[in-house]
């Protein structure tokens, strides 16, 4: 999956659009929402030594902007 690095705009209407969503009963699907906002660069680094990087990966989280702090090959690593 390609993630894409977005601007503080959109994450907050991504955010937004999350809580309406599980104020509408949609939790799941807000779960998912958020999950297409990419982690802070130190987060996602976090995941993946305490939870490995599969976790990242099979959960869909958007890490392009640690792709962008670590470099491309560094979940592999």
């Amino acid at each position: 999956m390609v993630h894409k690095l977005m601007t503080e705009q959109e994450k907050a209407a991504i955010a937004m659009k999350s809580f309406e969503m599980e104020d509408a009963g949609q939790v799941e699907e807000a779960k998912a929402l958020r999950r297409t906002s990419p982690i802070p660069p130190y987060l996602a680094k976090f995941i993946k030594e305490k939870l490995g990087a599969d976790f990242l990966i099979e959960n869909g989280y958007n890490l392009a902007e640690a792709e962008a702090e670590y470099g491309s090959g560094w979940l592999a690593s």
